[in-house]
């Protein structure tokens, strides 16, 4: 299978040049691209200085957006699909492969799930994790135990098919939604992480960023699908 990796990328100028190196033992070569969401601490000149293609967004445009831009530079190119990771280094890149073999099956969104390491997060964290979950599986009328994550595989059927139309972390949750309702194959693979809770290195704002997703979730549910 031929796929190629995303990697959005805010202020990650500490941890991008680790997470490329290992992304690129992982991956085929030149198939790993950073997109550098208006980073202002030199994230893009690492990233290329450690291997890795980048692409940079002059200004702070989401999440979203970072990755909708690498979606548009590799379907250009002939790949089967796309694995997403952060850019912080909780994502091990050598779990890449559970992900492209899952999708090998003829899946269209593989979601590399973290529920059996729940325990190992804060409370609050956890608590968040199930219960968001809970929420957007029931608009999605298909269950997953950690639909939050952000270490995915996307087929380029999907990507053609329904996109990113948001811009922010709501995106993943929309999409998630608008896949399981138009029918496209999805599957879930446990993955361990670097670090368990991503707190400290998460730019996600709690409030804010969860209405967005709500309203993200319940517009994809409205648009109808199976």
């Amino acid at each position: 299978m031929d796929f190629a990796v995303v990697i959005p990328a805010y202020q990650a100028a500490p941890s991008i040049a680790a997470v490329v190196r290992q992304t690129l033992a992982a991956c085929p070569a030149e198939r790993v691209l950073v997109v550098d969401d208006g980073s202002s601490d030199g994230t893009s000149e690492v990233a290329a200085e450690a291997g890795a293609l980048v692409v940079r967004h002059e200004v702070n445009r989401g999440k979203g957006a970072a990755m909708q831009t690498g979606f548009e530079e590799w379907l250009k190119a002939s790949v089967d699909g796309v694995v997403t990771l952060d850019a912080d280094g909780q994502h091990l890149s050598s779990e890449i492969p559970k992900l492209v073999s899952a999708a090998e099956s003829g899946a269209d969104l593989v979601l590399g799930v973290r529920d059996h390491l729940f325990l190992e997060m804060s409370r609050l964290r956890r608590t968040s994790n199930r219960i968001s979950s809970g929420l957007i599986s029931f608009a999605a009328a298909y269950s997953v135990s950690d639909v939050q994550t952000g270490f995915r595989y996307y087929s380029r059927g999907l990507i053609e098919g329904v996109g990113l139309r948001e811009t922010g972390f709501e995106a993943e949750s929309a999409v998630f939604v608008r896949a399981a309702r138009h029918g496209f194959k999805i599957v879930t693979t446990p993955i361990e992480l670097g670090f368990t809770d991503g707190i400290s290195t998460s730019h996600y704002r709690p409030l804010w960023d969860s209405l967005r997703i709500a309203r993200a979730v319940i517009r994809a549910m409205a648009e109808g699908g199976s």
